[in-house]
């Protein structure tokens, strides 16, 4: 990555053979190092979103990314009337991975195969019960997970809107209710998994075609089409992760996968209440 000088600010620009990580990757890293380099020092806080989109050259849609990865991560926190103040980054790397040798995709792993049998579930009750307007949440929950690519947004917010749409759609108020108490751990799933895949177009259309085929079933209200959809979706999501190269977890997604490699979904629950 290289930023260059134009029209009285700095524009990211590819830097071959990176040019594969998406510009909330690039950017994320950059201010990532500077804070934990001191450039920023701890209390300080970071230029504005306005300020970033003119130095940068990148949408308001990639800032508010990279500062909701930032927050992830405990590099930041936004406070109101204060903007978005920079944390700690001694406490941050507390949670980050542990020694190299560790395995970064396990905990990741281990949320692939407890939702490989919730997601199946949840999509044959809901392709037995959706209604009209259900089949209108899922139809747009998947919309917007495209709207949100094209936006240079990484989809992660909307990929769990569309399951939630799901969880709804099966009439029974508990899927909605566990998934929502495991919004964090999923966020972090979905966030690796999609970060992966969004580094292939083909990987990316897979998932896309994986999605539509879950939404399909259960549009037609065809129950073990649905069911096996859904499942072949969450096999799919754990190979591509045990396929992923090292370099991957160096970037961006390695705070998430270090969260998630210390989940406790006790405590996770017990937070929820």
């Amino acid at each position: 990555m290289v930023f260059v000088l134009k029209g009285g600010g700095y524009v990211m620009q590819e830097n071959k053979p990176g040019a594969e990580r998406t510009l909330s990757d690039r950017l994320t890293d950059m201010l990532a190092r500077e804070i934990r380099s001191g450039a920023y020092p701890v209390n300080s806080r970071l230029p504005t979103e306005k300020f970033m989109t003119e130095q940068y050259g990148v949408s308001r849609t990639v800032v508010r990314e990279v500062i909701s990865r930032l927050k992830s991560a405990g590099l930041v926190d936004t406070r109101q009337g204060s903007g978005t103040v920079v944390l700690d980054p001694a406490s941050s790397d507390a949670f980050r991975l542990g020694r190299p040798d560790e395995n970064p995709a396990r905990g990741v792993l281990r949320i692939i195969e407890l939702r490989r049998g919730l997601e199946a579930e949840m999509a044959a009750l809901a392709a037995e019960r959706r209604t009209p307007q259900d089949m209108l949440r899922i139809n747009r929950a998947l919309a917007d997970i495209d709207n949100a690519v094209q936006a240079d947004g990484d989809g992660v917010e909307e990929d769990l809107a569309f399951h939630i749409a799901i969880a709804h759609a099966t009439g029974n108020p508990h899927y909605p209710e566990l998934l929502g108490m495991l919004t964090r751990a999923l966020k972090d799933a979905i966030r690796v998994t999609r970060g992966n895949e969004a580094r292939q177009a083909e990987l990316a259309e897979n998932v896309r075609g994986e999605h539509e085929a879950i939404r399909a079933a259960i549009e037609a209200q065809d129950i073990e089409a649905a069911r096996a959809a859904a499942f072949h979706h969450m096999l799919n999501t754990a190979r591509r992760i045990e396929h992923v190269d090292p370099e991957y977890w160096q970037g961006a997604s390695s705070a998430a996968a270090g969260r998630l490699a210390r989940t406790r979904l006790a405590s996770e629950l017990r937070k929820s209440k």
